[in-house]
């Protein structure tokens, strides 16, 4: 018979009312139909059983995979993902086979498919990126302890209108953070009160990494303020990135991210109620949240304290006996040669030393760092431009000499 522009279903319908009429045997309508006779009376049973819908196209798909995700473990990961609406699949799996390692855990993309299909994965906005400058590296971080990270998180209102101003401190190596405090302020007060906290607790650090801003820095001489200068007496180097390159600290900003994500949206209620947020934000990155750079390991677990205690009392500073050691006033003057020479407002009450390194020319030193030449013909002071500096000028009393 001709072809007609009737859908399959349409045409098992009519080879069923044909039937049925009884003028044409089922060996007749199959050959009209170009079916087997079986075929004709499947279609007939069907028919029979769930009316015209059993007539239609069914899926092949089998109801059961051997190689599909077990449900109880796409629950596992999906509950996972609730409570932690951030994670990607990396992590999620790095926790998961974490807490029950002898699990089938699916691979990465199978995991990404899984967040798609139950509408977990939010698409993101893309945002014009503008001309990367390549600034200039630090040095690189190869151990723990050897450079901490600071910063404040931009300031937020909580509930009560009141502003929170949170300080953040993260060894640089293993991403552990010390310290996160919700201050009223960013006094240097505060701030040197926290930090003594940290070195408290953990011991002392070889350098700190921060920006040019207070309280960590100032504009005077080679950027020393209150905190700095307590911070160079503890035998604590100073390493600053370039002004407007805030990737130079990207570890400790991509960090910002997620605490801002995860604490501030929206704000507590005070300032009280902020704080435990941290502290419940903070034990939970340090313990349970794995880090790609860690090789997705928990900062806590890559993280040992220090060997460097902090004092009881700030040791005196003991320069070399070649240098000149001048007292800094308190207007941030010393004298030299019979005159006032203005050094820095932020070393008033320490001892400063000049090495002469030429005829007329000085390094003026502080603790261990370099911190300007001094040229007392014209008597004028000039930076010494470096990020941080370690010298041999000066030692503390008490502690072991310098290789």
């Amino acid at each position: 018979m001709p072809w007609r522009e009737t859908c399959p279903m349409e045409q098992r319908l009519e080879f069923v009312r044909e039937y049925e009429t009884e003028l044409f045997t089922m060996t007749e309508l199959a050959a009209e139909y170009g079916i087997s006779r079986k075929t004709g009376y499947k279609w007939l049973a069907e028919y029979e059983a769930t009316g015209a819908r059993g007539l239609c196209d069914r899926s092949r798909r089998p109801h059961h995979s051997p190689q599909a995700t077990d449900a109880d473990l796409v629950e596992a990961l999906i509950a996972l993902r609730r409570r932690h609406p951030r994670w990607g699949a990396k992590k999620l799996l790095a926790v998961a086979a974490r807490r029950d390692p002898g699990a089938a855990w699916p691979s990465r993309s199978t995991v990404c498919t899984l967040l798609k299909q139950h509408g977990l994965v939010a698409p993101h906005r893309r945002r014009a990126r503008s001309p990367h400058v390549p600034a200039a590296p630090l040095a690189p971080i190869t151990t723990v302890n050897q450079v901490w990270t600071t910063d404040f998180k931009g300031e937020f209102r909580t509930g009560d209108g009141v502003y929170c101003y949170p300080l953040t401190l993260r060894d640089g190596f293993s991403r552990f953070v010390l310290r996160c405090d919700g201050l009223l302020g960013r006094t240097s007060e505060a701030t040197q009160r926290r930090f003594a906290r940290a070195f408290s607790d953990y011991g002392l650090p070889d350098r700190i990494r921060s920006d040019n801003g207070g309280p960590f820095a100032s504009p005077g001489l080679a950027g020393l303020s209150a905190l700095s200068v307590w911070w160079l007496r503890l035998g604590i180097g100073l390493e600053r990135i370039a002004p407007g390159r805030p990737e130079q600290n990207g570890s400790h900003e991509q960090f910002h991210r997620v605490l801002k994500a995860d604490t501030t949206r929206p704000p507590a209620a005070n300032c009280a109620a902020q704080q435990q947020r941290f502290r419940r934000f903070i034990r939970e990155y340090n313990e349970d949240r794995p880090h790609e750079a860690l090789h997705d390991q928990t900062p806590a677990s890559c993280y040992t304290p220090s060997r460097r205690a902090l004092p009881t009392r700030v040791p005196p500073l003991d320069y070399a006996g070649h240098t000149e050691k001048r007292l800094v006033s308190s207007n941030g003057c010393v004298s030299w040669a019979g005159a006032p020479l203005f050094v820095a407002t932020p070393l008033a009450g320490e001892y400063v030393a000049f090495e002469e390194v030429n005829d007329g020319v000085w390094t003026l030193w502080f603790a261990t760092t370099a911190l300007a030449r001094y040229d007392e013909r014209h008597r004028s002071i000039h930076p010494i431009a470096s990020q941080y500096s370690v010298g041999r000028s000066a030692s503390f009393a008490g502690s072991a000499p310098d290789p």
